[in-house]
C-alpha cells in the first residue's frame, strides 16, 4: 500500500508579495506618470517647469513623509486596511487632479490625493513583507517593490496614450478609476504576520517561543537613536535630493533635445523596464553579498549612471541612461527595507521604515522643484544632474561609516549584512 501525499499548498508569503507588487504597482505607476502631463500642463496653466515640478515634490514629499504615521498604524492595526485606504485616496487624487481649474487646485488635488494615498500604501505593504520572510527577505522585497518599476514601465505610455486620446484631464479621470478599482481589489492580499496562520518566516514551522510570544525586535526610540539608524537617515536625506529628478525632468529633456513626446515618454519605461530587473536581481544578490554593502553599490551606480545624463545628447545615449539608472534605483529601493529588517527586527519595521522615509520625504521635496527653478533660469539641466552625481556619492560613503549593532538587538539578529 502507497500513501498517496497531500499537495503543498504555496507559501502564503508570496500572496503578501502580490498584494504589495499590486499596490506599488498602481501607485508609484500613477505618481511617476506625472512627467508626462508636464507639457500639456505648462501650457494649459501657463506655468513655468518650476511651478509645474512643485506639483510632484509636494506629492512625494507626503507620501514618503507620512510612512512615519502609517508604519506605526501598520504594526498596531495590520497593513490592508491601510493599503486599501491607499488605493482609493490615489485614485480620488488623479481624478480631482482631471477636474482642477488651476495649477493651485492640482496642488491641492493631486498632492494631497496621491501623496497622502501612496503614503497610506507603500510602507505598509512593503513592511509586511518584510514579516514573512528572513532568508530570502532581499529577494522577496525586490519582487514586492518591482511593482514601482513594472507600473513605470507601464503607467506613462498608457498615460501618453490616454492624453492623446483623451487630453490631460479625462487621462488623470480614467487612471484614478484603474487605481481604485486594480489596486483596491489586490490589497485585500496583504497580511500583517505570518504567525496569525501558524506559519514562520519563509514558510518555516514557527518557532515554539515564538508563537503568541513577543515579536522580536528593538523598540522604536532605542533603534533611532542608534548610529546605524543615524547613517541610514543621513544617507536617504543626502541622497534623495538627486534620485528623483529624473523621474520628473527626463521627459521634458528629451523634448528640448528635439525627441518626440510620444518617444520621449517611453524613457520611463526605460527606467521602469532597468528599474524591474534592479528589484529583482539585485535583491537577490544582495542576500548573498550582504545588504548594507549591496546598498552602498546602489547609491555609486546610481552616480555613475547620472554621469551619462550629464553628457548624453540624443534618445540612444538617454535611453542607456533611463535603463542604468533603474537598474541601481531599482536596487536602492529593493535593499533598503531589508536593511532596516536586518538591523532593528520585525516588531517595529513598518514604524521604522516610515521614520527613514521623512529622510527621502525633504529630499523630494527640494530636488525635482529646485532642478525645474534651475532649468527656468539656465536653460540646462547639467546643474542639477551633476548635484545628483554629488549627493549620491556622499550617500554612499556615508553608509560606508562604523555602524554597530544597538545595544538591545539579540545576539542572533545583529548581523551586519
Amino acid at each position: 500500500m502507497t500513501r498517496q501525499a497531500s499537495p503543498r499548498r504555496p507559501f502564503h508569503g508570496w500572496f503578501v508579495v502580490a498584494g504589495a507588487f499590486a499596490a506599488t504597482f498602481m501607485g508609484f505607476g500613477a505618481a511617476y506618470s506625472f512627467s508626462a502631463f508636464v507639457d500639456a500642463m505648462q501650457t494649459d496653466f501657463a506655468a513655468s517647469r518650476g511651478s509645474v515640478s512643485l506639483v510632484f515634490s509636494l506629492a512625494g514629499f507626503l507620501y514618503f513623509g507620512l510612512g512615519v504615521i502609517t508604519g506605526p498604524l501598520a504594526d498596531r492595526f495590520g497593513s490592508r486596511r491601510l493599503v486599501l485606504a491607499g488605493m482609493v485616496l490615489t485614485g480620488a487624487g488623479l481624478a480631482m487632479a482631471g477636474l482642477a481649474r488651476s495649477l493651485t487646485e492640482v496642488y491641492l488635488a493631486y498632492g494631497l490625493g496621491v501623496g497622502l494615498g501612496v503614503g497610506c500604501s507603500y510602507v505598509p505593504a512593503v513592511g509586511a513583507v518584510q514579516r514573512w520572510f528572513s532568508r530570502r527577505r532581499g529577494f522577496a522585497s525586490g519582487i514586492a517593490v518591482s511593482g514601482i518599476g513594472v507600473g513605470t514601465l507601464v503607467m506613462p505610455p498608457l498615460a501618453a496614450l490616454l492624453i492623446a486620446a483623451l487630453g490631460w484631464r479625462d487621462a488623470y479621470l480614467a487612471m484614478g478609476a484603474l487605481v481604485v478599482v486594480i489596486g483596491g481589489a489586490t490589497a485585500l492580499l496583504i497580511e500583517n504576520d505570518p504567525r496569525d496562520r501558524g506559519l514562520g518566516p519563509d514558510g518555516d514551522p514557527p518557532q515554539a517561543a515564538a508563537m503568541g510570544g513577543p515579536v522580536p525586535g528593538i523598540p522604536v526610540a532605542v533603534a533611532i537613536r542608534s548610529r546605524r539608524f543615524i547613517i541610514l537617515y543621513a544617507a536617504g536625506l543626502i541622497c534623495a535630493f538627486g534620485v528623483f529628478v529624473p523621474f520628473v525632468h527626463l521627459v521634458p529633456c528629451a523634448i528640448d533635445h528635439g525627441v518626440q513626446p510620444s518617444t520621449a515618454v517611453l524613457l520611463l519605461g526605460a527606467i521602469g523596464v532597468g528599474s524591474t530587473a534592479g528589484r529583482f536581481c539585485l535583491g537577490g544578490i544582495a542576500d548573498r553579498i550582504g545588504r548594507r554593502r549591496a546598498l552602498i553599490a546602489m547609491f555609486i551606480g546610481m552616480a555613475a549612471a547620472q554621469m551619462v545624463w550629464a553628457v548624453a545628447g540624443g534618445l540612444a545615449s538617454l535611453a542607456v541612461f533611463a535603463l542604468l539608472y533603474g537598474v541601481f534605483y531599482g536596487g536602492w529601493v529593493a535593499v533598503l527595507p531589508a536593511v532596516v529588517m536586518d538591523s532593528f527586527g520585525s516588531r517595529n519595521v513598518s514604524g521604522l521604515i516610515g521614520i527613514l522615509y521623512t529622510s527621502v520625504a525633504l529630499g523630494t521635496l527640494i530636488g525635482p522643484t529646485a532642478a525645474g527653478y534651475v532649468y527656468d533660469i539656465s536653460h540646462s539641466y547639467l546643474v542639477p544632474i551633476l548635484a545628483s552625481v554629488a549627493v549620491n556619492l556622499v550617500a554612499a560613503a556615508i553608509v560606508c561609516l562604523p555602524s554597530p549593532a544597538p545595544a538591545d538587538m539579540p545576539a542572533a539578529q545583529a548581523v551586519r549584512r
